[in-house]
């Protein structure tokens, strides 16, 4: 077995993937390979209702189609299977109660319109942050509302600075008590919240470098804390700019036009790879490669760390 990085794809099979989702699934892919490691596949469906088996096989025939193979996971299985979420839910269950046991757990019984009100503290980025309504509830109080409210499962944060070097962007501090509050375990649906399985996922597959957009940095700090609470190892973050639209918005799956299918409709797997490569500072020519072809060129230096606008005939 390679002695190099474990990295990962995991995409929610909710739909076709769009440009942002192949850019940082590219350079997760070059990142680990060069160095000679490896690639899980991870299937993030926790939301059940939204992500299905038939979009789950089509990602794994778009990776296959634009050469981004992985050495274990998805459909094909492995040593640290199951690699879909929804079937590891005795997994989540089994941190949270570890969690429980440490006095670190509480219902929280606010509705969405409380969580948002205009006095709400905000973030910079716009987020929420908790305000603690619930956390002083004593037992009676919780059971007394639990009668009419089915109650989100929320972990209790210090005050505490937590510190990482990412990979690609450098120092990034965040209070987790001012500039987070206390966040989320499980929703008052039932679902797990995505902060708690992944990192149980990522520790349990052995993990050891997450390449993913950066408007998934602010949350690096609170995995950090529940790795530490957990007991696991964290892996190294690299964080990745966003492609954005020409008027600035961020491309996403309602991006009908920039969807694997459309682009496909459109052009070559090879030449869609190699205009990708272009954005991400690999292929400055911006021909045709595969995604072998790259990896003599990868470097982290020469990847951006701000957000790029894509020109509209890049892709057309």
């Amino acid at each position: 077995m390679s002695g190099g990085p474990v990295g990962r794809f995991a995409p929610s099979p909710s739909g076709r993937m769009h440009l942002g989702n192949l850019f940082s699934s590219l350079l997760a892919w070059l990142s680990a390979k060069s160095a000679g490691g490896r690639i899980v596949l991870r299937l993030e469906d926790l939301d059940t209702q939204r992500c299905t088996r038939a979009f789950a096989a089509q990602v794994e025939a778009d990776y296959r189609a634009l050469g981004l193979l992985w050495n274990e996971g998805g459909s094909g299985g492995g040593p640290n299977g199951p690699y879909f979420q929804s079937e590891r839910g005795e997994r989540y269950a089994a941190a949270l109660e570890r969690l429980r046991r440490m006095g670190l757990v509480y219902p929280c019984f606010c509705t969405r319109a409380q969580l948002h009100a205009a006095s709400a503290p905000h973030r910079e980025d716009g987020q929420t942050v908790y305000s603690g309504a619930c956390r002083a509830l004593t037992a009676q109080e919780a059971a007394l509302r639990a009668r009419t409210r089915s109650p989100a499962l929320r972990l209790r944060v210090p005050e505490k600075t937590v510190l990482f070097t990412d990979g690609h962007l450098g120092l990034y501090a965040e209070d987790l008590a001012r500039e987070c509050g206390d966040f989320l375990l499980r929703r008052s649906d039932g679902l797990w919240a995505y902060q708690l399985a992944v990192v149980v996922d990522d520790g349990a597959m052995g993990v050891t470098q997450v390449v993913r957009g950066s408007d998934l940095l602010s949350s690096t700090p609170r995995q950090l804390y529940l790795y530490e609470l957990l007991g696991l190892t964290p892996p190294e973050f690299y964080h990745v700019p966003l492609l954005l639209a020409a008027d600035g918005r961020r491309l996403s799956k309602r991006d009908g036009d920039l969807s694997l299918d459309a682009l496909l409709s459109r052009m070559t797997a090879e030449k869609l790879v190699g205009r990708l490569a272009l954005l991400a500072g690999l292929n400055p020519g911006g021909g045709p490669r595969t995604p072998e072809s790259l990896l003599p060129d990868f470097d982290w230096e020469k990847v951006p760390r701000r957000d790029i606008t894509v020109p509209e005939r890049l892709f057309s």
